[in-house]
């Protein structure tokens, strides 16, 4: 991992160890079930004590904060292991996980992603550890005063979603369907992150991207809500590929209430 740490990524990382420090104090603390964490179950990062070896995990572009800080949190407890982490379209990621790239653990943004896996690694172990929707992103200030879908079909403004093939492009095309709205597109890109780019560095007027990384975002972007019921829902599932004692701990303290909580902190929701 890199050493060099967004302000987000800091936050999201010492939340996440104070949560660890304070869970640590007990060596009889269980897992949760894949449904999710419950009040009555509190894995750490410390959970499994003395674990080693390296974890590689191939997750959702999305996931990058707070992936990037929980494997910070996790390591300092558990120095000998090292998390190797790698982001970009989840489609992309399930169809090298399918042509025989290593990983131990697979995050994908959407469910969708999963069919691009080989049938073996369907079968895997599959838990949905966060879900996320989705927001127009503009730049700060908004000066194309963009306030809802239907100023995304104005000519004179520049919108960039995600690709049609992977999730986040997916949803938004979905968005804009259910919503009647043909934007005006001048781009799609290769992931959520790219897409974002755009907009941050003035290069767009909107673009459709997760609540997550608008929030992440700080104030390069502001973040103009869809409303429910034309905004869609996209589960997060960690499919865990091998049964390394270290890739299990990892998998544990990723949809354990740590977990949880630095995801919620960088703009996700409970599964």
């Amino acid at each position: 991992m890199s050493s060099r740490l967004s302000p987000t990524v800091l936050a999201i990382a010492s939340a996440a160890l104070l949560l660890t420090a304070c869970g640590s104090g007990s060596s009889s603390d269980t897992a949760t079930s894949s449904t999710g964490p419950t009040a009555s179950s509190s894995p750490s990062a410390s959970a499994s004590p003395g674990v080693t070896g390296e974890v590689t995990v191939l997750a959702a572009a999305s996931l990058t904060e707070p992936f990037t800080a929980l494997a910070k949190a996790f390591e300092a407890v558990n120095p000998d292991a090292r998390i190797k982490l790698s982001f970009g379209s989840s489609t992309t990621l399930a169809q090298q996980i399918a042509q025989g790239a290593p990983a131990d653990l697979y995050a994908s943004a959407g469910e969708k992603a999963l069919d691009q896996l080989s049938p073996e690694a369907k079968a895997k172990p599959t838990s949905t550890i966060a879900t996320n929707t989705l927001e127009i992103a503009v730049p700060a200030p908004n000066a194309g005063k963009v306030t809802g879908l239907k100023d995304l079909a104005n000519e004179s403004l520049q919108v960039v979603l995600c690709a049609e093939t992977v999730p986040c492009g997916s949803a938004a095309d979905s968005i804009l369907k259910k919503a009647g709205v043909n934007a005006h597109v001048v781009s799609r890109e290769v992931d959520v992150k790219a897409t974002l780019a755009k907009v941050s560095l003035g290069e767009a007027d909107a673009a459709i991207v997760y609540v997550s990384d608008v929030k992440t975002a700080g104030d390069k972007v502001t973040g103009v809500e869809i409303p429910a019921d034309q905004n869609t829902v996209l589960k997060y599932p960690l499919v865990q590929l091998t049964t390394t004692p270290a890739a299990e701990a990892f998998a544990k303290f990723l949809a354990g209430p740590d977990g949880l909580k630095a995801l919620q902190a960088a703009g996700f929701q409970a599964p």
